[in-house]
């Protein structure tokens, strides 16, 4: 149990590292137009595809995962 209490801050600064990273190397969908409120109807539909498809499934698990050890942070907490 002291292995992991010791490992998880690393962990959790190694996830938040990737998932920073893989959500800024992604495309933003969304042009200027958009971006103030008017419609832009080249990017109305996009599919993912290659890297960009690879990022934005990474970017979940990273975040999920991120999430699942701050909760076992916090329970490993209360218990000690």
């Amino acid at each position: 149990m002291q292995l992991i209490i010791t490992i998880l801050p690393y962990a959790q600064i190694i996830l938040s590292v990737i998932l920073v990273s893989a959500i800024l190397l992604q495309q933003s969908g969304a042009g200027l137009g958009g971006a103030l409120g008017g419609s832009d109807s080249d990017s109305f539909h996009h599919t993912r595809r290659g890297f960009e498809k690879f990022l934005f499934y990474l970017s979940i698990v990273c975040g999920i995962l991120f999430a699942l050890s701050a909760f076992l942070t916090i329970i490993l907490k209360v218990k000690s």
